[in-house]
């Protein structure tokens, strides 16, 4: 009879009613963050896709660049008139037909040779890597160079950072290595080292990821899962350091910006940035402060424009002009409280206590059990 009963109540318009409720709510929360007034500021553009993996800021073009995760690369043209209430436009600038079906993930611009790096990889089957390079000012590809194909393992370019010759080093997020890939795009070596694969299984399922150059001559990189930070010496036979990371780690760290010799940005999920500073040439570092973002977005990647930080929100918003976001980060130094009380301030928690309450009633004559069902929300900071 109970059984019964619990599969009335699943079929029954209370139970349509709570699940509209349960689902409007976080729908309402979202429509709420998007219409809220902030101190810092958004760049908003309207755009053709959902998805936009990195973004970065090309100061002689006075545009940002992104990467279409369909495929292509698009430009928002910043006008010198612009005002903080205009809506940009994204336009379209590379659709590669040697490459659909594959995304375009990091993007690295190498203003001296007038070039944008393009890392895309086969993001569902795994199975295809590359590296692309496209002419800044006509968008003609320069090379195509192929990483992995279906008879390799398996593998995901991710990111990409270009040294002062003009190499580029394209992370696989997947096998957790960085291949180096000459100014003429020829394949010249892969990287791989124990230290990149941690312990944990379930942490090498998202491997390495953001990666930059260090004008003293070697990369920073960071693996996704583990939070782990490594220094690459690329005059010392690619030497592989982990980085000792003070208020780390930095766990679910995608993109990377070296905003100054001593400083980097990483862009996360968790919470959405994080500034790190280094006093010893990055043989040490510590998490400074953290970046605040719209928490219904992920930040993917970040970029410096006039001296101001910029995280890319992957997630666009509204159909059928979906509208996406370049977020001036808002920095909180860390203060007397421990960085983990500190950071828990970032996340919203909707607390739902839903209880089934019978009731005895006499109905047509009969003493009858009926239910009701009593939903409880509070909304309230970790």
């Amino acid at each position: 009879m109970k059984e019964k009963g619990m599969a009335l109540w699943f079929c029954s318009a209370r139970f349509l009613v709570f699940l509209f409720i349960v689902s409007a709510l976080p729908i309402a929360y979202i429509v709420s963050q998007e219409r809220a007034k902030t101190d810092h500021h958004v760049f908003h553009y309207h755009s053709s896709g959902f998805f936009r993996e990195c973004a970065k800021w090309d100061d002689q073009g006075r545009r940002f660049l992104v990467s279409f995760l369909e495929g292509g690369v698009g430009e928002i043209h910043v006008p010198q008139n612009y005002t903080r209430d205009v809506v940009l436009q994204e336009v379209t600038v590379v659709k590669d037909s040697d490459l659909t079906g594959n995304a375009s993930n990091g993007i690295a611009l190498d203003r001296p040779r007038n070039r944008l790096l393009v890392a895309v990889a086969d993001v569902l089957g795994n199975r295809y890597s590359g590296l692309a390079a496209y002419d800044l000012s006509t968008w003609k590809r320069l090379f195509l160079t192929k990483l992995s194909g279906p008879g390799d393992e398996k593998s995901m370019a991710d990111d990409v950072a270009v040294d002062a010759d003009g190499n580029a080093y394209v992370t696989d997020v997947k096998g957790s290595k960085i291949w180096k890939v000459g100014v003429d795009g020829e394949l010249l070596s892969t990287l791989t080292n124990p230290l990149f694969t941690p312990k944990e299984w379930y942490k090498s399922l998202l491997g390495l990821n953001g990666i930059v150059y260090h004008p003293d001559g070697y990369l920073i990189v960071i693996h996704t899962l583990s939070g782990n930070l490594f220094k690459i010496d690329l005059g010392k036979g690619d030497e592989v350091k982990l980085i000792e990371v003070a208020g780390g780690p930095l766990a679910f760290g995608d993109g990377l910006e070296l905003i100054f010799p001593t400083k980097l940005v990483v862009a996360a999920g968790n919470p959405f940035g994080r500034l790190v500073e280094s006093t010893d040439r990055w043989e040490t570092t510590s998490v400074v402060a953290k970046f605040k973002g719209p928490m219904h977005r992920l930040a993917t990647a970040a970029t410096v424009k006039d001296g101001k930080v910029y995280l890319n929100h992957m997630f666009g918003m509204g159909y059928p002009r979906k509208t996406h976001a370049l977020v001036e980060s808002r920095k909180s130094r860390f203060g007397p409280r421990t960085e983990r009380n500190q950071l828990r301030d970032d996340y919203v928690i909707f607390t739902f206590v839903v209880s089934r309450v019978f009731r005895l009633a006499r109905v047509g004559g009969r003493q009858r059990y009926y239910h009701t069902v009593e939903l409880t929300l509070s909304v309230s900071r970790a």
